[in-house]
């Protein structure tokens, strides 16, 4: 391989991390995020080199395979879910573990180092991104999120650039409709250690202290492992029933403190074994929500955290 080869190969390979992080937030799963991408690079490889070195932007190229390859995903998700049994929600994302060093002082990769943390991958955000149509999730990620124009994002979508900026301004709409901002991470920190010191004792009275009189629990166990198949609504019912569900766990379960989506959150562990993944979505000093993922085929990413 010449040097030239060398310098080639690295700005194609250097795409990946951007791919995977615009995949990520238009799929909501890091393992469907991977095989898009990986999908992406199997168009390029089976290319000629005469028909790659055609190619004036190979880097614009791969977004918008990728993009194109997201989009159909989206369209087939739709269908998938449909038949999902019980709740579904995004793949969980581990953010670095305590005491773990980044790739640069030799630990072996968290996610976190293939997709980059900030508000636009917390669960909150991304359970809105799933009550857009597929072109206006990839619309409004790409140019909102990403800045591709409305020009970039239409050779995607296959619409006109006018139409692009439709289905964007129309995506904005769902997004400021969703509850507000999230309460700064420090502040949701203390809110959920208090929710686990209280869990852990079996504090109705603290729990109910501490959740919203409306908030809602969603579930995900994809009908793989127990979990409620509807939202359970209600802060004291939600007490009474988390209280309940940890009265009937095993005397090996863990419960930790983790970054989830880039946010406070909390993880189950059951000999050592991640088996369940808590997202929180907090609003002054209350829980409003809380995602649990206990669907294993959704933990795979944690299971090295």
């Amino acid at each position: 391989m010449t040097t030239g080869d060398d310098q080639s190969l690295s700005a194609i390979t250097s795409e990946r991390r951007q791919l995977i992080n615009m995949a990520y937030r238009l799929l909501g799963s890091l393992a469907e995020a991977e095989d898009a991408v990986q999908e992406t690079y199997a168009r390029w490889y089976a290319m000629s080199r005469e028909q790659q070195d055609a190619i004036e932007s190979p880097g614009a190229w791969l977004t918008k395979v990728a993009g194109r390859v997201c989009l159909d995903l989206l369209g087939s998700a739709r269908a998938r879910r449909e038949r999902y049994v019980g709740e579904w929600i995004p793949e969980p994302l581990p953010g670095p573990a305590p005491g773990t060093v980044g790739p640069a002082g030799g630990a072996t990769a968290d996610p976190a180092d293939r997709v980059t943390l900030d508000e636009s991958v917390n669960m909150a955000f991304l359970v809105v991104l799933e009550s857009m149509t597929p072109a206006e999730r990839v619309a409004f990620i790409l140019h909102d999120v990403f800045r591709y124009s409305f020009a970039e994002v239409a050779e995607i979508v296959g619409r006109t650039p006018a139409a692009c900026r439709q289905l964007a301004s129309s995506a904005r709409r769902r997004v400021r409709a969703s509850p507000p901002p999230a309460t700064p991470a420090a502040h949701q920190a203390d809110i959920v250690r208090d929710f686990k010191q209280a869990w852990r004792a079996r504090d109705i009275s603290a729990l109910v202290g501490l959740l919203d009189p409306d908030a809602t629990v969603i579930a995900d166990g994809g009908g793989l492992t127990r979990a409620s198949l509807r939202p359970i609504d209600g802060g004291e019912r939600i007490a009474h029933y988390l209280t309940d569900l940890f009265a009937r766990a095993s005397d090996t379960l863990a419960v930790v403190e983790r970054t989830v989506n880039g946010r406070p959150g909390l993880v189950a562990q059951q000999d050592g074994r991640t088996v369940a993944v808590y997202a929180f979505d907090v609003v002054g000093d209350r829980i409003t929500r809380i995602w649990a993922v206990l669907n294993p085929e959704k933990l795979r990413s944690w299971t090295a955290c």
